[in-house]
């Protein structure tokens, strides 16, 4: 359901709470700008913040807000913003994903924790529903969120996925060894968070702007 591969995958840049971590982000080459809105996490936006964010940024990069297991007031409170994507990164099932994209009207991005072999089962049954795949690193047990945690999973897993599949990598990302991610696995995109931060939830605008050149050189 994604778009053409280009050679240089796409870039996202999650768990941003400013103005001007976005321009940072766009400015270097982002494509794709996250707002996390989950108050577990160190990077969460309130709903207030929401839609000036995302106003922010439009027509500039697309905007995807990322929630866990989201009830149906909550998407449509985000659909009044109309944000380019909304993020699932809980543990909703296929038809619970099918049902927000069709219902909320708003174009849905999949995250799916990926641990061992075992996990690329449930890959096949969420392409049917979602717009865009993302694959995480699967949180330990005792997590009390769902990403963000800066893990990284054996990226030889994904070799048994169907070679025709875009997906977005995610799970650890630095500037440091995204390059070896990019051509060990060539995905269509990949999505940072922690690994451009130089304080939990605090992005640093250098390693930002590291972390994109690492992706172009690659």
């Amino acid at each position: 359901m994604s778009e053409p591969r280009t050679n240089i995958p796409h870039i996202k840049v999650c768990g941003l709470k400013s103005f001007e971590m976005i321009d940072v982000a766009v400015s270097a080459g982002a494509s794709m700008v996250g707002f996390m809105h989950f108050p577990k996490s160190p990077r969460h936006v309130g709903i207030d913040d929401l839609g000036e964010l995302i106003s922010y940024v439009r027509g500039r990069a697309e905007s995807v807000v990322i929630t866990v297991n989201p009830d149906n007031s909550l998407v449509a409170e985000i659909a009044v913003f109309d944000p380019d994507f909304i993020q699932l990164h809980g543990s909703e099932p296929a038809e619970r994903v099918e049902a927000i994209r069709l219902e909320g009207g708003i174009p849905v991005i999949k995250a799916v924790p990926i641990g061992d072999e075992e996990d690329l089962n449930a890959v096949a049954d969420y392409d049917e529903v979602a717009d865009r795949l993302l694959l995480d690193a699967k949180p330990p047990k005792t997590a009390t969120r769902p990403g963000g945690l800066g893990r990284t999973f054996d990226w030889s897993l994904l070799k048994a996925l169907d070679p025709e599949l875009e997906f977005m990598l995610s799970g650890g990302l630095t500037p440091d060894n995204v390059q070896q991610a990019i051509r060990q696995v060539s995905p269509w995109g990949v999505d940072v968070s922690s690994g451009v931060e130089s304080a939990r939830g605090e992005k640093d605008p250098d390693l930002i702007r590291r972390f994109i050149e690492a992706v172009k050189s690659a």
